[in-house]
């Protein structure tokens, strides 16, 4: 893979509010349409999870969770809504720390993350909505529901906090059509020297630039066509990001 010199970001107008039961590569479609735009190798399109979930009906109403035992003290812990703690418990394989106001997971999938990815902005009063059951199958599913040709990748983006670091930045919790992981070690750098250690998470890098555009308020721009990019090793979904247990140092 080499590096483009220069990319391309355009963030599709007129998407839909989404709801349940949306045929979300229709909306897409017709969105890529009305900007004149057409699929072509070295796009990716990058979805906020938010409407992939949407479509995918994974919209919970909180008022109709019951929350066990093991919620109620941990939201008590915690501060936080004892329903909320129940879907994020239920959507969780472990919870790897607590404090006041904070609850930080390991997600079934595997992601390490504050409250299971469960959102409930912008989705209704008293609503939360969880993260697709299975993102990777999602945006493969999207990718040949839009007919999209070779070489075109679909990603979907969602916003992470950092060990270490301040804010959130976007990253991809599903991918499909595209390298999700690109393995450079043997390469040469300037002066020859073998690289050693370098994998870069590709997926991960287009989510970030592409959440430039998507905004994490009330900007409604949750598609982003990334145009320029080439790659020819073999696609690889999101899930390949997720450190092994094995390799990691911190767990």
């Amino acid at each position: 893979m080499q590096a483009p010199a220069r990319l391309e970001l355009i963030a599709l107008p007129g998407l839909p509010m989404v709801r349940p039961g949306d045929d979300l590569a229709a909306l897409l479609a017709q969105a890529l349409a009305g900007a004149g735009l057409e699929l072509r190798a070295g796009d990716v399109l990058v979805l906020a999870q938010k409407i992939v979930s949407k479509a995918e009906g994974r919209l919970v109403r909180l008022a109709e969770v019951t929350p066990s035992a093991a919620a109620l003290a941990l939201a008590e812990e915690t501060g936080k809504d004892p329903a909320l703690v129940e879907l994020i418990l239920s959507e969780s394989r472990r919870v790897v720390r607590r404090r006041p106001g904070v609850l930080i997971v390991e997600h079934r999938l595997g992601f390490i993350m504050a409250n299971a990815g469960i959102d409930q902005s912008n989705v209704g009063e008293g609503m939360a909505l969880l993260l697709p059951a299975d993102p990777d199958a999602s945006a493969e599913r999207l990718r040949t529901a839009l007919g999209a040709p070779e070489g075109v990748g679909v990603v979907i983006n969602d916003s992470f906090g950092r060990p270490w670091r301040r804010g959130t930045a976007g990253v991809a919790i599903g991918a499909a059509g595209l390298p999700a992981l690109v393995d450079r070690r043997g390469e040469a750098d300037l002066f020859g020297r073998p690289l050693q250690v370098t994998m870069i998470a590709l997926a991960d890098e287009i989510a970030a630039a592409a959440s430039l555009l998507m905004g994490p308020a009330a900007e409604g721009r949750p598609a982003v066509l990334v145009r320029g990019l080439s790659w020819s090793a073999p696609a690889s979904p999101a899930a390949t990001l997720i450190r092994p247990e094995e390799e990691d140092l911190f767990r």
